[in-house]
């Protein structure tokens, strides 16, 4: 014969199998709509990504005559031997040279250093 207290206690045990069964039902909705909304982004990807490769290839295979018919661009003169030449620094300059100083007492070196 079975006892107040087994009994109390089996349903105790049921109660918490039917809570943990209804979370689990619970988890397993949810984890069915995360999977829907993954393979619909999925395919919206997977689209996005066939247009693009065939944009890529019809880019390819225009892009021999559009470059045919372009003029060709020259790379810009480079102007580090002009910068050179402008500055034109002696290597060892002459011993009589003496810096000149400007009406601020500045000499020119520094302005220059400064400004440069």
């Amino acid at each position: 014969m079975a006892t107040v207290s087994s009994v109390n206690s089996l349903t105790a045990s049921i109660a918490v199998a039917e809570r943990q069964v209804q979370r689990s039902q619970t988890q397993v909705q949810e984890d069915a709509s995360r999977l829907d909304q993954s393979q619909a982004q999925l395919s919206r990807d997977q689209r996005q990504l066939s247009s693009a490769q065939q944009d890529n290839a019809q880019a390819a295979h225009s892009a021999p005559a559009a470059q045919a018919s372009a003029p060709a661009i020259k790379p810009a003169p480079s102007i580090a031997p002009a910068l050179a030449r402008a500055i034109d620094i002696p290597a060892n300059p002459p011993a009589s040279i003496k810096p000149q100083v400007n009406a601020q007492g500045q000499t020119i070196g520094k302005v220059i250093n400064v400004t440069a």
